[in-house]
């Protein structure tokens, strides 16, 4: 078994990775606010951690890893589209879970152990907020429960910093009712048009951070391996988590390994829906960009640095792809490579793992580079995206007339004709090569539509 070494952003080191118990590897990552579609950095922390996820099995067998990536399913995000479009909750979540599962499988994601649902652990999250009053953490107030984030006295080394610095790098909500500006909500009141449950505190909703701490509790108990998630969620999110954990169940450590992975970019830029660089995963796929090469792409950084999406590395991607494909097409997998799997194993390399299958598909090992590829969650038996796209007879006769008519073009000069039937053909999906001799061969893309033919 190789030695597993992943920075641990509690103590801001790379450190041996030993799990509590190696029949029993647990980790837990946020999963998304179900109210729209994942874009692509919610997309970059899935594969980040599936990769994770991937190198456990591998190394502790599938049956003894237990992954868990909640549904945050009550949130004012999702009441707010509710009320906009005039739908009804359940409706919405249970579609953008949908949407989520189908985006992510695209992306080659193995689905985590465990799914739960926010809306499923209410009375765990009302049973934690009862314990942190009874130990002094805690103060019920005008229907809110909150955290005395000055009663831990750990509060902000997670992210390193100060409370000083926290409130002024945060949009802290200034209330009446709290004692100190930081004190998070564990528990607020609903109206009759917003989601509620009884409670001690009167009908109402529980609080973003105590989510996870409930479902964690529930599945892992008081501590286990490993807890992930982009580093947008380390405060306030993560650094809550562990004051209500900690504070509700000091006998355990909660979780042994932070893991945040950086942010994307897209072409140089932070993606803003305002400058038109938002990008869902949906959206990708819609043109044509298959799942497979947004996984290479997203695998070509390392999770650690921040990371820029580019229509070249996309393009760079699938021809790589494509040639691999066509490489390990009669291959069978065997023995996983030793090198491939000490980067993935190095703090998940993943850029050095890519640079070792080059290196394979260079020698023309064909049996490693699956092997390696499958370990990725790259080249697999059912992903046909790249094998080339085939013409009924009409659009083939279409196609060789279109030919035709641009080597007569050429024949008579006219370069400017020439140029528009490639656009036409390059417009439909059809890639021309010029060989030797005058002639041209159509290659039919992935994004073929026989339609703009003409």
């Amino acid at each position: 078994m190789p030695n597993i070494k992943l920075h641990n952003t509690k103590s801001r080191h790379k450190e041996d990775f030993t799990p509590l118990d190696s029949k029993n590897v647990r980790m837990y990552v946020c999963g998304p606010t179900v109210y729209d579609r994942a874009h692509l950095g919610n997309a970059r922390a899935v594969v980040v951690f599936d990769t994770l996820f991937r190198l456990l099995r591998e190394c502790y067998g599938a049956d003894h890893v237990t992954y868990a990536r909640n549904f945050t399913d009550i949130d004012d995000k999702i009441n707010a589209r509710a009320a906009a479009t005039e739908r009804d909750i359940f409706q919405i979540t249970e579609e953008t879970i949908g949407w989520y599962l189908a985006d992510m499988a695209s992306l080659v994601a193995l689905e985590p152990t465990i799914m739960p649902r926010a809306t499923d652990y209410i009375v765990q999250m009302i049973a934690i907020t009862e314990n942190l009053i009874a130990r002094g953490h805690a103060y019920a107030t005008e229907g809110h429960v909150l955290f005395d984030v000055n009663s831990y006295s750990n509060y902000g080394a997670l992210s390193g910093r100060s409370i000083d610095d926290m409130i002024a790098g945060a949009r802290v909500e200034v209330a009446p009712y709290k004692r100190d500006p930081m004190d998070f909500v564990l528990w607020k009141p609903s109206d009759a048009q917003t989601p509620g449950w009884k409670s001690p505190w009167g009908r109402g909703r529980p609080g973003w951070h105590i989510e996870c701490s409930a479902m964690v509790h529930e599945h892992f108990g008081d501590s286990f391996d490993i807890h992930g998630g982009g580093n947008d969620l380390m405060f306030p999110h993560h650094e809550n988590e562990i004051a209500q954990s900690s504070c509700a169940h000091p006998e355990g450590s909660f979780a042994q390994f932070w893991l945040h992975n950086e942010m994307l970019q897209v072409e140089g830029k932070k993606m803003s829906k305002s400058i038109g660089n938002f990008f869902t995963v949906r959206d990708l796929l819609d043109q044509n960009i298959p799942g497979e090469v947004i996984r290479f792409v997203l695998l070509s950084t390392h999770y650690g640095k921040p990371m820029d999406w580019t229509q070249k590395k996309a393009d760079e991607a699938e021809t790589t792809l494509r040639k691999w494909h066509e490489l390990v097409k009669n291959a069978v997998p065997g023995a996983l490579d030793a090198f491939v799997l000490d980067h993935v194993s190095n703090d998940l390399n993943t850029p050095g793992a890519l640079a070792r299958m080059h290196e394979l598909a260079k020698a023309g090992a064909a049996d490693a580079l699956l092997s390696a590829g499958q370990f990725l969650g790259l080249l697999g038996p059912d992903l046909d995206w790249w094998q080339p796209k085939k013409a009924n007879s009409e659009a083939t006769a279409r196609i060789k007339t279109l030919l035709e008519a641009r080597r007569q073009a050429k024949a008579d000069r006219d370069y400017a004709k020439a140029d528009t039937v490639r656009a036409q053909l390059a417009a439909a999906g059809i890639e021309i090569v010029d060989k030797p001799g005058g002639l041209s061969e159509a290659v039919i893309t992935n994004s073929f539509n026989p339609d703009l033919l003409g």
